[in-house]
């Protein structure tokens, strides 16, 4: 694909070898980088993208696949960004298959949490009459990071939150030992304590949630 190569060149001109290992490093050496920061990533991105406008339209799922097979963490942001701005109100609904993929693969905390919210979320936005089938096969999977796109996929829907929905898939994990899990549930409590503190609060007083589950979800509590 003429996207794809013309965005890998570039990656590698700009590519810088000491910022790349310090990269790796703060992911714990899970992805290879070129060591390129995010803003000037974005800036390349942008450019190249504005210039195979029509490749990407016309090609944005098989894309990201592609790019989310390349080994480098840089290549993989950018897949996840395509699908962001070429599937929103575009969604078909087996698109649950790929994002369920993308989840699955190159798995950690950075990928996840951003295909949760801006993916996920969007998904299911279009496709409420599916929330209730999705978020049940993911939360009890036997996949830590499914698990915690369950519980995130709901970030920035505040007033429109299920609390109720928000709740359960807090019931399920709330003994968990996993950090990833105790965080992401403080975490979807805290965002939505933003626009329902009471809520939140009474939620968290009434459960037995981890330290860390609990700290979280207070965070921004009176």
């Amino acid at each position: 694909m003429n996207f794809i190569n013309k965005l890998e060149t570039a990656f590698q001109k700009e590519s810088n070898p000491e910022n790349a290992l310090a990269m790796a490093k703060y992911m714990r050496n899970h992805f290879l980088f070129f060591g390129i920061k995010t803003e000037e990533r974005r800036t390349i991105f942008k450019t190249i993208c504005k210039e195979n406008q029509v490749e990407i339209s016309e090609n944005s799922r098989a894309i990201a696949l592609a790019l989310y097979s390349k080994p480098q963490r840089e290549l993989q942001y950018c897949a996840i960004e395509i699908l962001i701005k070429q599937l929103k109100g575009n969604y078909k609904k087996e698109d649950v298959q790929l994002i369920e993929n993308f989840i699955l693969t190159n798995s950690w905390w950075d990928s996840v949490d951003t295909i949760a919210k801006y993916i996920l979320g969007e998904y299911l936005v279009e496709f409420p009459s599916e929330i209730e089938a999705v978020i049940e096969r993911f939360s009890n999977a036997e996949n830590l990071w499914l698990n915690r796109s369950a519980i995130l996929f709901q970030l920035g829907y505040k007033e429109k939150t299920n609390f109720d929905l928000l709740q359960s898939t807090c019931e399920k994990h709330k003994n968990s030992n996993e950090f990833f899990i105790q965080k992401a549930i403080g975490w979807a409590l805290r965002e939505y304590a933003k626009t329902n503190p009471n809520a939140v609060k009474n939620y968290v007083s009434n459960t037995k949630l981890k330290p860390l589950s609990t700290k979280e979800a207070l965070k921004n509590t009176i």
